[in-house]
């Protein structure tokens, strides 16, 4: 174990944690060396269990030398930066939870044909921009039987340190890809689904209809924060999907509403 006590925070290896942006860590031109930060143990273990590819960690002595010990032994002969909790505040900006950073190599993309080979309920995010409702749904996907997620190029990146963060690490549990561009309602009836858009419309079905719960293959479209989604795909979809609402509330949060629609629309 290699523990290199932090006294220059200028120092370049530190940048992926200090300085680099999300969107620099992403390293959109260069994908293959891209890289994400996995923050407490937990989602460290769970990214590992995954196959993530660890660069370096940062911590608190105590960590290294204690709980997190067998999780740096995991990492191999990595850089594992160490400094107390107020030196790492100073560094981060910001309170870190648990107090254990591991930058990792981020995977490479998979196809949503591969993701939803078997799959019998996927979830569709069109444009869901929040990290802390992108987190929230993937921990209550992986709750609630959802077999994959996927995405539009447009929305939040579920590897954004705050989404792995709030996810508890399930965005490493469910299997999840990026939609192509242009019609992609059509795409995934090409696979096989039907297609049910949760949006609040007086034609809209029930979520409790059992036309629903019979489909064999179903995609259950979420749309972004405020505006939910687009006119073109409602129009585009099989079914419009409601939940009812009481005491003149309007809407639900889209990672409330998620969870009603997964527990609802999962059951056997």
């Amino acid at each position: 174990m290699k523990i290199i006590e932090i006294t220059d925070f200028a120092a370049p290896e530190l940048d992926i944690y200090a300085r680099l942006t999300e969107n620099q860590l992403v390293n959109r031109a260069d994908p293959a060396n891209g890289l994400f930060i996995a923050e407490s143990p937990l989602v460290i273990g769970r990214a590992l269990d995954a196959g993530c590819v660890p660069v370096s960690l940062l911590t608190e002595p105590k960590h290294a030398l204690g709980k997190g010990r067998e999780l740096i032994e995991r990492c191999g002969d990595v850089p594992v930066f160490a400094a107390e909790e107020a030196v790492l505040c100073e560094l981060t900006g910001f309170h870190l939870t648990r107090g254990m950073l591991c930058a990792m190599r981020r995977p490479e993309l998979r196809s949503p044909e591969e993701v939803c080979e078997g799959a019998r309920r996927v979830a569709v995010l069109e444009n869901v921009m929040n990290p802390t409702n992108l987190g929230a749904i993937f921990r209550s996907a992986a709750a609630l039987d959802i077999d994959a997620v996927l995405l539009t190029a447009q929305g939040s990146d579920p590897l954004y340190r705050r989404a792995l963060r709030v996810s508890m690490g399930n965005v490493f549990l469910v299997p999840w890809a990026y939609l192509p561009e242009g019609d992609w309602p059509g795409f995934l009836r090409g696979l096989g689904f039907k297609t049910a858009a949760l949006a609040l419309r007086e034609d809209s079905l029930d979520i409790g209809d059992p036309r629903l719960l019979m489909e064999e293959r179903l995609a259950l479209v979420l749309g972004t924060e405020g505006d939910g989604l687009r006119h073109e795909t409602i129009a585009k979809c099989d079914y419009t999907v409601r939940i009812p609402m009481s005491h003149g509330v309007d809407s639900l949060n889209v990672a409330a509403a998620s969870a009603v629609a997964f527990y609802q629309l999962t059951r056997r």
